[in-house]
């Protein structure tokens, strides 16, 4: 028994690790000046890759709450093992990303890196409620990792009571941030230079 404790708090100390470790990478590499010198234009892809992994997650997320509500654990578990998969899918794309290129700013419609009064006049408020949206995305999307690592846990390891009580308010905010995730996707994209 007491192996099983071992192993069981090891690994909710790895789920808290990269609970805090994602979002410090990600910030880090955000906002360092310094970008990774990656060959190709195959990064400048990876915006829309995220796009299309958001908007899939989401529809996973979607379907496994159908199948889950019908009873049918086995599509159930199936979708949401791809939406997971496809969740750090988009992390490593989006590291990858913001590792090698500069962050695009809304509105910056000759992309020169910097948001001018012209600029500003053309996009109004659009500014604002794409940043309201980023935002708790971004916060959302950072509170959110060990719950969604704790669920997958509980599922995993056949604690099904701890999964159904995590993913009570895990499996909506989950949805929202890759909701959101589209949402942003879709209002930046024009201004992928």
């Amino acid at each position: 028994m007491s192996e099983l404790v071992q192993e069981n708090n090891k690994y909710r100390v790895l789920i808290w690790i990269l609970s805090v470790a994602i979002p410090v990478v990600v910030a880090i590499l955000i906002f360092t000046p310094q970008k990774l010198a990656l060959s190709g234009g195959w990064v400048d892809f990876l915006p829309h890759l995220n796009g299309i992994l958001n908007s899939t997650t989401a529809v996973l997320l979607v379907i496994g709450l159908i199948f889950i509500k019908s009873k049918n654990i086995g599509y159930h578990k199936l979708c949401m093992s791809i939406a997971f998969t496809l969740g750090a899918l988009f992390l490593v794309s989006y590291v990858i990303y913001h590792a090698a290129a500069d962050s695009t700013i809304f509105g910056d419609a000759n992309f020169n890196g910097t948001l001018e009064e012209s600029e500003k006049e053309v996009i109004g408020g659009m500014r604002i409620l794409y940043l309201v949206i980023l935002l708790s995305h971004i916060v959302l999307a950072a509170i959110v990792v060990p719950f969604v690592l704790f669920a997958f846990y509980f599922a995993l390891t056949n604690k099904i009571e701890r999964h159904k009580k995590i993913v009570k308010f895990t499996f909506p905010i989950w949805l929202y941030v890759s909701i959101t995730g589209v949402v942003v996707y879709l209002m930046i994209s024009p201004y992928y230079g």
